[in-house]
């Protein structure tokens, strides 16, 4: 992987400072941005999960500038857990940060499980994010109905045994959303994609190779 700044700082959240993880990229003018968001707080999800750091690696990896941060009471985040609600205005604090740092630059939002959920919905109706990426939809439990009125492009990644996503419910969802879409069912996965997260960086890189050619993968350093 080319050279990367890891910048460490702290989102301004209505709740209060959000710890943050930027990896910039070389190319000063990217074709896009990406957000990742992460699992849920009170079952010890933060923005270094394993999902959530294979996502981010996957993404940076073709060139894009990537934004993790932790949630309201997650890590060093100020503020209260709010069972999803709250949680919403960090993610448009997190987007309004990448307005800023990377001004009229399309963002890719990506959400794993809980962040899945709260990101995606706030990613459909966000004119900021252009497309979507949802790991381990925690269909059996949470309403993703939303997502039958989000017109923009979704890539959902599901492990076939997900213990919070049953396969038959996530195929029931898929089939009522709008195009564009694709799902991406990794076979004997468990909802963390346990040993198999090569697959799901596999994934997101053949829905880049298809959706955005300027996207490439950039040169390893020997």
């Amino acid at each position: 992987m080319a050279d990367t700044l890891h910048r460490n700082f702290f989102l301004n959240g209505s709740a209060g400072k959000l710890e943050a993880l930027l990896w910039t990229a070389p190319n000063p003018n990217p074709p896009m941005a990406a957000l990742v968001c992460h699992p849920h707080p009170l079952f010890g999800g933060t923005m270094h999960n394993k999902v959530v750091y294979q996502t981010a690696k996957a993404l940076h990896r073709r060139g894009l500038p990537v934004l993790r941060f932790n949630f309201r009471g997650a890590g060093s985040s100020e503020g209260e857990h709010d069972r999803g609600q709250s949680e919403r205005e960090d993610v448009r604090s997190a987007l309004d940060y990448l307005s800023a740092e990377f001004p009229a630059t399309p963002v890719l939002l990506a959400g794993f499980s809980f962040g899945s959920w709260v990101g995606l919905r706030v990613g459909c109706a966000d004119d900021r994010v252009a497309e979507l990426i949802g790991l381990g939809l925690p269909v059996d439990n949470s309403d993703l109905t939303y997502l039958r009125e989000c017109i923009k492009p979704k890539l959902l990644i599901q492990g076939g045994y997900d213990q919070f996503g049953a396969r038959a419910n996530m195929e029931a969802l898929f089939e009522t959303l709008p195009e564009p879409k694709r799902l991406v069912i990794i076979n004997g996965a468990d909802h963390f994609f346990t040993g198999q997260l090569d697959k799901v960086a596999g994934a997101i890189d053949a829905w880049l190779d298809e959706h955005h050619s300027h996207a490439v993968e950039l040169p390893s350093k020997s």
